[in-house]
């Protein structure tokens, strides 16, 4: 079964989103480079018999590299190797520049790469492809791009995350105001249809604590991801609506505060290697 891609114009909205946020993105990150960090930590497992090749790695690519935090990483963890950050949002880019002024950077869509065939190492990609519709083309790219014997690192949004704000928006409307995103199955299902080799996929539930709801809206927003996938709800929320969702939300609040949970799907994929 195929996914249904997503009109254009669906794209053109989130790179503008993530554009808009570039300057203030960093500033709210600490949720992603956690996430992006978990997700390194996957390279150091003893039992990956895959990664051996790892000191030779000669070219990668940070998929959706924003503003090339972990771009940076990758270019300290592998000094003499070509890296290269791409990402559909030209104001992250720009930013990203500024951090890694000697890496290659493209803006370009995960689902039609514009790079050759069995060129990269690594690939990377950090809190990026719940923004694509088609998942299973993006694998298809990645698979192209690889080298046999190269590596899929990715993490990605699955649903579940941000449950408390969906179901508190319920108590103002039937209008959608949180974004929803695949679920683990459907992650599941496309990896092994890929004709890539599964070795790690799993899903880590991540939560972080607000004192009040307007710290967690305010963060969205500098991070570029308050857009919606379907386009945003018609009109204005009234402040009796919003204090609707005020109270709602308090219902979960816990010692620590307000929580917010994010369900984040961790993949480690190979290509096989050349017989």
């Amino acid at each position: 079964m195929l996914e249904r891609p997503a009109p254009q114009p669906c794209k053109q909205q989130v790179a503008a989103a993530f554009s808009r946020a570039a300057d203030t993105y960093d500033s709210v990150a600490d949720f992603q480079r956690a996430v992006g960090r978990r997700l390194l930590s996957l390279l150091a497992e003893p039992q990956l018999d895959c990664l051996t090749h790892q000191a030779a790695l000669q070219q990668w690519l940070d998929m959706g590299c924003g503003t090339g935090y972990f771009c940076e990483q990758l270019q300290q963890r592998w000094p003499q190797a070509q890296g290269i950050g791409l990402d559909l949002a030209e104001g992250m880019l720009k930013v990203a520049r500024r951090r890694c002024p000697e890496l290659v950077y493209l803006c370009a869509d995960a689902e039609q790469l514009p790079l050759v065939d069995n060129s990269q190492d690594l690939v990377f990609s950090s809190l990026a492809l719940q923004w694509c519709s088609d998942f299973g083309q993006v694998l298809q790219e990645i698979k192209r791009v690889l080298k046999p014997g190269g590596l899929l690192l990715f993490s990605s949004l699955a649903d579940g995350s941000l449950l408390e704000l969906r179901h508190s928006w319920q108590a103002v409307d039937n209008l959608a105001h949180v974004n929803q995103f695949r679920p683990l199955s459907r992650y599941q299902d496309l990896a092994e249809a890929s004709g890539l080799q599964v070795q790690q996929l799993h899903c880590h539930t991540h939560t972080y604590h607000y004192t009040k709801v307007r710290e967690l809206t305010h963060e969205l927003k500098h991070l570029g991801a308050d857009h919606l996938q379907a386009g945003r709800a018609p009109g204005l929320v009234s402040r009796q609506g919003f204090q609707r969702l005020l109270d709602a939300y308090e219902s979960y609040r816990q010692p620590q505060g307000l929580p917010a949970t994010w369900q984040v799907v961790y993949g480690l994929l190979s290509k096989e290697d050349e017989v």
